[in-house]
């Protein structure tokens, strides 16, 4: 009897390039200029930093088994990279998000890694990170999600984060590595039995802060290079871990829900991660993003200056009334990221978005600080009913008190979206803007202009050292 794991093995193994429909091979690309970007953009973060000097620590790699971090010149060893690059992707909360959460952080860096060290293909890499983040995508809607619906109500699991995404990090190594079907079985069912613990709610619901946010990154990359080259290496993992109900994957996660008959159907034939596929205007949690855009029209439809602001309240999403979203003691920049107050202040402030957000100069300036105490939030009354309508559905609204009138704006879909309003998706256009900016100050413009061509062509490309050198000040 085949196990799950070994059709996902399979799926992996099996697809190739031109197996992908046109608008898969796009969303890849685009998921890789934003990723880049975004961890360029991280070099300028805390934790960044961290990643960058951990990186370095770790010394050189062996022969044939180096890779970059980047938006710098240090070649380091494979996993050094990986980890270092999985950080700085997530360390603005800038990248594209995708259910179960945040997915590319965590599925592009190993593979990235193993693809440059085997002088990969374009065409290889964006095959790898296809599957990658479609399987995570359908093992996602297997488990417990963050905006779960039970008889039309919100119901936010105990337990929630990301580790599920280990597996489609796992293939998409295998995919780049050309790994058989069997040796990524294998590797899955190692990394498996690895995978960090699903940690991203009781962060969210303790007013004790963490920098390493829902978990470290670089650890989930390097749980999925470890396994991929231990296999490779003749270790064998547990393929039936996915399988049992009472002492496998489900227990080991804590889920409450393993509906496995939502990973397969069609796998291979029908691609569902493009339909969820987000991308961040703002470098924020998702969850303020309607909030922002709603707040922007209020001020600029109305020409409302900072200094006539009275009041702000929002009404936003139910489950996002915790302590991590009501914060508004910031001591360290990354708190801000999830701070709906401090993250309407900046708004307010008209600070352009981008990676400055993130900057200490603007996280504590006092104007921005001062504000945070003007800002109020509510539970949007049709949040449920709206969400359940639609997934993709945001519901928020914006009162501003300014000039003693009350001045008001809706949104249901944040921009960044595939929402049934077709001017919510960031275009390709704003993503390569977004990536200048992220890459502002780190590589020269012309080779920004040369990154983003490249990336849009990246069928093309035999090998891809020539992109990474474009990235590398």
């Amino acid at each position: 009897m085949t196990t799950l794991i070994q059709t996902l093995a399979d799926f992996a193994a099996g697809t190739r390039y031109e197996d992908l429909p046109s608008n898969v091979a796009e969303e890849c690309r685009r998921l890789l200029l934003d990723s880049i970007g975004c961890a360029i953009g991280g070099l300028s973060h805390s934790r960044g930093e961290i990643a960058l000097a951990y990186a370095r620590m770790q010394g050189p790699g062996a022969p044939g088994h180096e890779a970059r971090v980047l938006g710098t010149p240090l070649r380091t060893s494979i996993n050094a990279a990986a980890f270092a690059n999985a950080e700085l992707i997530n360390a603005l909360d800038y990248d594209a998000i995708l259910p179960p959460g945040h997915v590319t952080p965590y599925v592009l860096p190993g593979a990235l890694a193993f693809a440059e060290a085997g002088s990969t293909s374009g065409r290889d890499l964006l095959c790898a990170i296809a599957i990658a983040h479609e399987m995570s995508n359908r093992i996602g809607k297997a488990q417990d999600y963050l905006r779960d619906v039970k008889d039309g109500k919100i119901s936010p699991p105990p337990v929630h984060g990301y580790s599920s995404t280990v597996f489609g990090a796992t293939a998409a190594i295998g995919k780049v590595k050309g790994h058989s079907a069997a040796t990524t079985a294998h590797a899955m069912g190692i990394a498996g039995s690895m995978a960090p613990v699903n940690s991203q709610w009781s962060f969210s619901v303790h007013s004790s802060f963490t920098s390493v946010k829902y978990h470290v990154a670089g650890q989930l990359a390097n749980t999925a290079t470890h396994a991929a080259m231990l296999a490779e290496l003749g270790h064998t993992g547990d393929l039936d871990l996915m399988d049992d109900p009472e002492c496998g994957w489900r227990r080991m996660i804590n889920t409450s829900r393993w509906e496995t008959s939502r990973i397969t159907p069609a796998l291979g034939r029908e691609w569902w991660f493009p339909k969820e596929q987000t991308y961040k205007p703002y470098p924020h949690c998702r969850i303020l993003h309607a909030p922002l855009d709603a707040l922007t029209e209020v001020l600029d439809t109305n020409q409302i200056r900072l200094d006539e602001i009275e009041s702000i309240t929002a009404w936003v999403e139910g489950f996002v009334m915790q302590p991590l979203w009501l914060n508004k003691k910031i001591e360290h920049v990354t708190q801000a990221q999830f701070s709906m107050a401090h993250g309407l202040s900046v708004g307010a402030h008209r600070v352009p978005a981008g990676k400055r957000w993130q900057s200490p100069e603007v996280v504590f300036d006092p104007s921005v600080i001062a504000l945070m105490e003007k800002i109020h939030f509510e539970v949007h009354p049709d949040y449920e009913k709206q969400l359940t309508g639609n997934a993709a559905s945001r519901p928020t609204r914006i009162q501003v008190r300014a000039r003693g009138q009350s001045f008001v704006a809706e949104r249901r879909y944040p921009r960044g979206s595939p929402s049934p309003d077709p001017s919510t998706r960031l275009t390709n256009e704003e993503l390569a803007t977004k990536f200048a900016g992220n890459a502002q100050g780190v590589l020269d413009p012309r080779a920004v202009d040369a990154a983003v061509k490249l990336v849009w062509s990246l069928d093309d490309a035999k090998d891809l050292a020539e992109l990474l050198r474009l990235v590398t000040p």
